[in-house]
């Protein structure tokens, strides 16, 4: 173990490439996560407005003021 040379973080070749697939593979999966997120919540509420503007967004606020109170 002595040996096999190590770079500045400490790690071997081996385990820098290992930790680098790891950390790729966390990465891809962090952005999966994200896009389908945006995704869903751009369903839900677009942030860009359509034809019409954010006139729907007068209803959301008439009907969250009724069951408010």
């Amino acid at each position: 173990m002595a040996s096999e040379e190590s770079s500045r973080s400490g790690l071997t070749d081996k385990e820098a490439k290992e930790f680098h697939g790891f950390f790729i593979t966390g990465f891809l999966l962090f952005t999966a996560i994200a896009v389908v997120a945006h995704v869903l919540v751009w369903m839900w509420r677009p942030w860009l407005p359509g034809k019409d503007g954010y006139s729907m967004l007068e209803l959301t606020n008439t009907i969250s003021q009724t069951l408010i109170g």
